[in-house]
């Protein structure tokens, strides 16, 4: 059973400002927490109803019942199992020359920026680099879209026109007016910048990009969600060279 004060300091952590002040942030469901307790991600705590199947783990569970399980979710609907987690820093400097890498310029949308993270780790991307002005990794909503993703793709907030200005390696931007991604050639290194939902790629960084790249459109919508456009660019910039 939860205390007063424990439902109250698990609730706190849906809020950007304590996860930053405490470092922690909620991961949820029977899938996520399995993958996180399975990999040896610091864990802190673990909060689940009796039917959840434990695995072996020497992390404390408090057994809750499903009604202080709704009360500390963050989901519509909970899932057995909500875990305190320790946030990541994923230390060094992403390097450029031999990757390929996912660019995020103002992404705000927390179920566009997990799903893009899951998305980079289908396609075998294992590092991303976002404007300071990007969701945050561990907003709850992003940590449940990337499915477990996070994982597996690391995550650095910075100055893009800083890391574009050193011209490492060639720089590919999501843009109407670009060249169709299906006259493309596939990058065996580089970089792919999507752009803010709906003001796209700033004015500042258009000139940082080499190759200006589009989906060809042939019905009448004005625009694609960035997590469908990545995927499909994806799809086409990162398929295998026979």
């Amino acid at each position: 059973m939860l205390s007063k004060n424990e439902l109250k300091y698990i609730q706190s952590l849906c809020q950007k400002k304590q996860r930053s002040a405490e470092r922690l942030f909620l991961a949820e469901g029977v899938k996520l927490a399995g993958e996180l307790l399975e990999s040896g991600y610091p864990v802190k705590n673990i909060y689940a109803v009796e039917e959840w199947e434990a695995p072996v783990t020497h992390i404390p569970i408090t057994r809750i019942s499903a009604v202080e399980l709704e009360k500390i979710s963050a989901l519509q609907t909970p899932n057995q199992v909500l875990l305190i987690a320790e946030q990541q820093e994923p230390g060094g400097e992403p390097e450029l020359k031999n990757h390929f890498t996912l660019v995020l310029d103002g992404i705000q949308d927390p179920g566009n920026l997990g799903t893009i993270i899951r998305i980079a780790d289908w396609f075998g991307i294992d590092q991303i680099i976002a404007s300071k002005d990007t969701v945050e990794l561990y907003n709850p909503k992003v940590i449940q879209s990337t499915m477990g993703s996070f994982l597996r793709v690391k995550i650095w907030y910075r100055d893009l026109e800083t890391i574009l200005a050193k011209k490492e390696v060639p720089v590919y931007g999501a843009l109407l007016n670009g060249e169709s991604m299906y006259t493309t050639a596939s990058p065996k290194e580089g970089i792919l910048v999507i752009g803010n939902e709906s003001k796209g790629i700033r004015e500042t960084i258009l000139p940082l990009i080499n190759h200006a790249i589009t989906i060809p459109r042939t019905g009448k919508a004005e625009s694609l969600n960035a997590a469908v456009a990545t995927g499909i660019l994806l799809s086409q910039l990162r398929s295998p060279q026979y």
